[in-house]
């Protein structure tokens, strides 16, 4: 049976669930294996062996946007993080 990946404009995702391949990948990466990814996702191992597919496929692309994620992930919480730090204080004594 084979799986389609869709994009509904957030990106690629297993079709009929707002799974992101880039969820998948994201857990993949870090050496969870599919059966786990599956259960964590509550889909099926055939999906996110399609998701992995994909990606696969798709890997220029793929790892090129993964990258710019973690890049604005990573930018918000530096952000959130010197925010919190430098909240309440007024720079004079």
């Amino acid at each position: 049976m084979s799986q389609v990946i869709i994009n509904r404009g957030r990106g690629p995702e297993i079709a009929g669930t707002r799974i992101t391949v880039y969820d998948v990948l994201d857990y993949s990466t870090k050496g969870y294996h599919a059966t786990f990814i599956a259960s964590l996702f509550r889909v099926s191992s055939q999906q996110v062996q399609a998701a992995l597919e994909y990606v696969a496929t798709h890997k220029d692309e793929v790892m090129a946007e993964y990258r710019q994620m973690l890049a604005r992930l990573a930018e918000l919480r530096e952000a959130k993080n010197g925010g919190a730090s430098g909240a309440g204080h007024s720079g004079g004594q």
